[in-house]
């Protein structure tokens, strides 16, 4: 997988990339949903899925990482999508880290990182998260479960005044950080935790 994913993960100056990172663990529909609104309403060249080996924050251990990461590739197999191993691949567990060093290797690369809802309910309680917002511009996009908890939350009210309107989502990735929208679309029921309780 990592021969194929440093092949995959060539960028070019001006390309606007979305950052999908999560254990994904398993990856389901709900994350596919996020990916390709993200991708539709930002007019993004590329959007990574950014596999991570483990989430600091969660005590449950991820599963088998080479595993998560076929899972994934089988679900997100649209063409502009990068399945990536980089974090693993730089024993990076933050994703504060994660963006300094992407920064590092693409300066001339708009990157925008999404996440679903239910993160910005808790990205205040993630290491440096205010270093997050100001590192990368935020895209958001709605959980049935999390929709008036992640609008209430303290990083969205800390930065009420740098949320743009859904509507102007499509320059998010131009803009310099700390920039966020929050982007609303019919809700898709899929949790991992769901799904796991499941089996």
């Amino acid at each position: 997988m990592s021969r194929t994913a440093l092949k995959s993960e060539l960028l070019v100056p001006g390309m606007r990339v979305g950052l999908f990172g999560g254990t994904f663990d398993p990856p389901h529909a709900g994350h596919l949903h996020v990916a390709r609104t993200a991708m539709r309403r930002l007019k993004l060249d590329r959007l990574w899925w950014l596999v991570s080996p483990q989430n600091p924050l969660k005590a449950r251990q991820a599963g088998d990482h080479v595993r998560r990461m076929n899972a994934v590739a089988a679900l997100a197999s649209e063409p502009r999508m990068v399945i990536s191993d980089i974090e693993a691949r730089l024993g990076i567990n933050r994703t504060v880290d994660l963006m300094r060093e992407l920064k590092r290797r693409h300066p001339g690369v708009r990157f925008v990182w999404i996440m679903g809802a239910d993160n910005l309910s808790t990205i205040h309680r993630w290491g440096h998260w205010r270093e997050i917002f100001a590192s990368y511009p935020i895209a958001v996009v709605s959980r049935p479960t999390d929709a008036v908890r992640a609008r209430l939350s303290p990083a969205a009210q800390i930065h009420a005044r740098d949320r743009i309107p859904e509507d102007q989502a499509r320059v998010l990735a131009g803009l310099p950080a700390p920039a966020w929208t929050y982007l609303t679309e019919p809700y898709h029921p899929h949790s991992s935790t769901a799904l796991r309780e499941r089996d």
